[in-house]
């Protein structure tokens, strides 16, 4: 894989961005807190496309994974048994959902929205998913699907929309501005 030194620092960047959405966060009685991760991923995927954004959202949960404390709630191997880990996987393949989406289309609020929405809905497939049988199987808590579906997905999507339509908004202001100056693949009209 041929990487540039730019797209290594702008992998970097979000990676890092994510990681700060982590901890800009509010706890729910679900165990899924609101947090601004989704917003990060989001504009990683617009802005870097499939592969680099895919790409971000894997170091980031590499960092976490080795033991780094930059998930909601910690970090280490074991995190992998959390019940919220299904979205780090749902925001890494998200993201490269998000980038096929919008790599070859043009670069304007209705491709950036569709895409968008297309991402939260892999977030929330892997989140709720995974939290159901973390709950069920492995913490043996009665978490019926109906539980999982609200406290995983229902509450967060009215503001989960909101972040895919700023993204939307600034995702494609910012191409505009920078296409010159970071002339990366993805970022091409």
């Amino acid at each position: 894989m041929n990487i540039k030194t730019r797209e290594m620092i702008l992998v970097a960047l979000f990676a890092a961005l994510t990681a700060i959405g982590a901890f800009i966060k509010i706890p729910t009685p679900f165990g899924v807190p609101f947090s601004m991760q989704p917003l990060f991923v989001i504009f990683a995927a617009n802005l870097l496309g499939a592969r680099l954004g895919l790409m971000s959202q894997l170091i980031y949960i590499f960092i976490g994974l080795i033991g780094i404390p930059i998930f909601t709630s910690g970090g280490g191997p074991a995190y992998v048994l959390n019940p919220t880990f299904g979205y780090l996987v749902g925001f890494a393949i998200g993201a490269y959902v998000i980038g096929k989406i919008i790599e070859n289309k043009k670069k304007n609020f209705k491709n950036f929205i569709l895409a968008n929405l297309a991402g939260l809905l892999v977030f929330y497939f892997f989140g709720v998913t995974h939290l159901y049988l973390i709950m069920n199987f492995y913490l043996g808590k009665a978490y019926p699907i109906n539980s999982a579906l609200i406290g995983g997905f229902l509450i967060f999507l009215p503001f989960d929309i909101i972040k895919a339509i700023i993204s939307a908004l600034i995702s494609k202001e910012v191409i505009k501005r920078v296409e010159n100056a970071l002339p990366i693949a993805s970022l091409k009209h």
